[in-house]
């Protein structure tokens, strides 16, 4: 039996692909969690490809598993020493060992599924689109969770952008109910669906249009009752549209493993090129929430400065600003963390954070005056928190992105 694994990398997934016995007692020792990574679809494809006919026999012999990377299988990646590809972004390798027991990294293959260049554009293909399931995935509980009906937020609109969103909805996920019953994008259902992206793109707008318009208004409030109203009205709706923000990252995303499925079909030559400016599109469109959901923070930041300024003349308005504001961070990371716009470490504490502050707040303000003050306490530390997280976010995707556009530049 070959006891050779062979390994993908695409900085969001890792592919393992070798006999299944391999692969499975692979997976067992790492102690990873994956998924099928649907090899057999590429036989099919890709017969037109150069080498395809031994590559395709090699697919049917072969077993390939998909695992999400989080900080600790990152870490392996690393471990494993696997080498980046400048021309195609992805890091692969081979991993042998006798007796079944995976015990080397051997840097150079001379055959297998990795030279050949269709076989490996076509597994990183599969790749992005099973990240981006897995990401459409998690925003499905994240709406589940704070008990969002997107549908309803939407038909409670009057405007004809949002109404429409409801019809590509639907549309979308026809084509995806398809896709998996067939396993294929036909030019039919493609044809259904790719108009459906500038009716997305739109009503992504009109949200963040929508969260920017509660930040301008918390600025424009300069008595602390007008605030305290304005931060009431942002603590009611902010959910609200983060859940159609977040409604539509997902169906942009369900387009992009429905567009791949279509390249694969029709350009293959072209899927990786694809794959590529699919991935920059998804991180701009990320740069976008992350700049104005900062913005919305640092009103929120102002706005219980304010409160702290007026506490002794106003303890009742102060305090309810300083609650609203409280809530308002609490969605807003949450909702950062869901969509991956910051690492996991970072989610987790800012939500312990502020679950603490809620705790501790409550229990304050039962007594009065004093309970005033430690809510203004409270209320600085959790927004300065959250600040700080949005600021170090904001600079990592900034970073990210001037790093990649200059890595295709030097292409």
């Amino acid at each position: 039996m070959n006891q050779e694994i062979q390994l993908i990398s695409d900085g969001d997934g890792l592919a393992v692909i070798g006999h299944p016995d391999a692969v499975e007692r692979f997976l067992s020792a790492e102690g990873l969690p994956s998924k099928d990574l649907g090899l057999q679809r590429l036989g099919p494809s890709l017969s037109a490809a150069a080498g395809i006919t031994q590559a395709g026999s090699e697919l049917a012999a072969n077993s390939g598993r998909w695992v999400k990377l989080s900080k600790e299988s990152a870490q392996l990646v690393d471990k494993w020493g696997l080498r980046t590809s400048s021309k195609t972004g992805l890091s692969s390798g081979v991993l042998k060992g006798p007796s079944g027991q995976i015990k080397g990294f051997v840097e150079f293959s001379t055959k297998g599924l990795l030279t050949n260049p269709a076989v490996l554009a076509g597994a990183a293909g599969i790749m992005a689109q099973l990240a981006m399931q897995q990401a459409m995935d998690e925003i499905t509980d994240y709406l589940a969770t704070i008990d969002a009906k997107v549908d309803d937020v939407l038909r409670a609109q009057k405007d004809a952008v949002l109404s429409e969103m409801i019809g590509a909805d639907l549309v979308i996920e026809e084509a995806m109910t398809i896709r998996e019953h067939v396993g294929r994008v036909s030019e039919v259902t493609w044809s259904k669906v790719q108009a459906t992206s500038m009716t997305i793109a739109q009503t992504q707008a009109y949200a963040l249009r929508r969260l920017d318009a509660l930040a301008e208004k918390l600025e424009r409030r300069s008595s602390i009752g007008d605030l305290a109203a304005a931060s009431k009205d942002a603590e009611s709706t902010v959910t609200e549209w983060l859940a159609v923000l977040a409604r539509c990252f997902q169906l942009h995303d369900a387009l992009a493993v429905l567009e791949l499925d279509r390249v694969l079909d029709t350009s293959p030559e072209e899927l990786d090129r694809h794959r590529v400016a699919l991935k920059v599109a998804r991180g701009r469109r990320l740069e976008l929430i992350s700049r104005s959901t900062a913005h919305l923070l640092t009103r929120i930041d102002s706005a219980a400065g304010t409160a702290n300024t007026k506490v002794l003349l106003h303890p009742a308005s102060s305090r309810a600003v300083v609650q609203s504001s409280n809530q308002v961070v609490t969605a807003v990371v949450d909702f950062q963390g869901r969509l991956g716009i910051e690492d996991e470490r970072q989610a987790l504490e800012a939500r312990r954070w502020l679950d603490a502050v809620t705790e501790v707040k409550d229990k304050a303000l039962e007594t009065g005056a004093e309970g005033v003050d430690a809510a203004r306490r409270i209320g600085n530390g959790t927004l300065d928190r959250a600040r700080s997280v949005t600021g170090k976010l904001s600079g990592e995707i900034a970073t990210r992105t001037l790093r990649r556009r200059g890595d295709e530049e030097t292409r």
